[in-house]
């Protein structure tokens, strides 16, 4: 493994573990700025204005990324997320923490420019492996961040703010010393450079080959949603978990999704193609949504941990495929796409998939799995119309 991908793989895991040590506090933060122990509509708007924030602003850094490097787009959104952590570890004021808020989602966006700097510097054959192996270092990340926010929060509530600070200012000075531009930056022949971030989406869209791609990313990118939206609530109402086997589970899934995403995307897509990684995470995945709608005891479910992060193959093989179909001159304007969907699955996923929870809990507990399951069947006549097309890169 080269230099310039152990960076950008380290870059990822403090940038994640950064985002996840503020997580445990928001709730006590927006208490204590807002003087009121009814967080009311504060705390929906303040997690859906990140993601909303990441689906404008991704697709602008993939762009911009094509256009002057990869490096600066990155250093230029960690110190901008250094800065910005900062700011709302003293904010006074609800208005200003929202601020910071949108700006810390703005920043986040940078895992688009990270996507495409893998596709730069990775062959075909092998963008499956190291799309797994962001994502495991994404999920350490993720998990190492909650663990130390929820200490420091305990000692003072701004605290995992300034360490996030502290860990974004470490990534920037790696970024800066150990990372080379992976791209000769400039704009493809024949285009005008434009920063309406919605632009990206619409040259997406004027291509049929990536559009049955682009389809199925977005349903996958919807149903992934639906666990991290109940998996809480479906243990307390349906196993009777307590905090502490709650937690016990998360941890689980996240050591088991870094393992899968580290180990077993690679070779399965090597060795049987990045289609047919794709079917088999789609199969696991299905496959697991059925059981754990079915499951009547807790263990059941803990059971079936392995199963769901087989099923996380989906993601990098997907990833994988759509990046063959785009040229080197649009990767980053791809990735900003696909991050933007993703983004787009986060504002409007959970509050779809918690009002059907809430609304079939007491009849059938296990719909929302169900649904899921199904929606994946969708999948299939996508799936097969993207392999009947051209397999050639688009632009």
């Amino acid at each position: 493994m080269n230099r310039s991908l152990c960076a950008i793989l380290a870059t990822i895991t403090l940038d994640a573990a950064g985002i996840g040590l503020t997580l445990p506090i928001i709730p006590s933060l927006l208490r204590d700025v807002g003087h009121t122990g009814d967080l009311g509509w504060r705390f929906g708007a303040f997690l859906s204005l990140y993601a909303l924030m990441q689906f404008i602003a991704s697709p602008l850094l993939g762009m911009l990324s094509d256009r002057f490097g990869r490096r600066p787009v990155l250093l230029a959104s960690l110190a901008g997320a250094a800065i910005d952590y900062l700011f709302m570890a003293f904010a006074p004021t609800l208005a200003l923490l929202f601020l910071g808020r949108a700006i810390a989602g703005a920043t986040a966006a940078n895992m688009a420019v990270a996507s495409a700097y893998i596709t730069d510097i990775t062959p075909d054959s092998q963008r499956a492996r190291r799309f797994g192996q962001l994502s495991a270092c994404f999920g350490l990340g993720f998990i190492a961040g909650p663990v130390l926010g929820g200490t420091l929060g305990d000692i003072w509530v701004r605290a995992p703010f300034i360490a996030a600070a502290v860990l974004n200012g470490i990534n920037l000075v790696v970024t800066f010393l150990v990372l080379k531009e992976s791209r000769t930056p400039g704009i493809a022949e024949g285009e005008r450079p434009s920063l309406n971030p919605l632009a990206p989406l619409r040259w997406a869209l004027t291509f049929p080959a990536l559009l049955p791609l682009l389809g199925a990313y977005v349903i996958l990118g919807f149903i992934g949603e639906i666990a991290g939206t109940i998996w809480v609530l479906y243990g307390e109402d349906r196993f009777g978990w307590d905090t502490v086997t709650i937690g016990i589970s998360l941890a689980g899934f996240g050591v088991f999704h870094a393992l899968a995403q580290a180990f077993l995307v690679g070779p399965i897509a090597e060795r049987y193609g990045a289609r047919r990684a794709l079917v088999v995470g789609i199969g696991a995945d299905t496959l697991a949504y059925v059981l754990i709608a079915l499951a009547t005891q807790g263990w059941m479910a803990f059971m079936l941990l392995p199963l769901f992060c087989l099923g996380g193959l989906g993601g990098p093989a997907m990833q994988s495929l759509l990046t063959a179909r785009v040229s080197a001159d649009h990767q980053g304007r791809l990735q900003g796409v696909l991050a933007s969907m993703t983004s787009l699955a986060s504002i409007f996923g959970p509050l779809l998939i918690s009002s059907l929870y809430f609304a079939s809990r007491a009849q059938v507990p296990g719909l929302v799995w169900l649904v899921g399951a199904a929606l994946y069947l969708v999948c299939l006549p996508l799936l097969l119309a993207a392999s009947r097309s051209q397999p050639g890169m688009t632009a």
